[in-house]
């Protein structure tokens, strides 16, 4: 015999799925948009290490630009891509 499953009980459930449904489709996105951060980061390192390392690099701060070395402009779009990966893997 099938049990009964009372109409409250039903409509619960269903909120219950379309909460989990949107709360994956929330996570895609954001997989998706740490995809194209992860992706950037290390085009723009290949770019940058293809350059001489007496190259004058600035990051970009507000609204200014401050003078960094190769090295600290590489080891930042790394550890980006790093970060990146970390939250990519805690939303899968």
């Amino acid at each position: 015999s099938a049990a009964a499953v009372s109409p409250q009980a039903f409509a619960e459930l269903q909120a219950k799925v379309a909460d989990t449904q949107q709360k994956a489709k929330l996570a895609d996105l954001q997989i998706e948009q740490l995809g194209r951060s992860k992706k950037h980061a290390h085009l723009t390192d290949t770019e940058i290490m293809a350059l001489l390392d007496g190259t004058r690099m600035y990051e970009g701060v507000g609204r200014m630009f401050i003078l960094q070395s190769k090295g600290v402009i590489h080891n930042q779009l790394l550890e980006k891509q790093r970060i990146a990966d970390e939250k990519i893997k805690e939303l899968e």
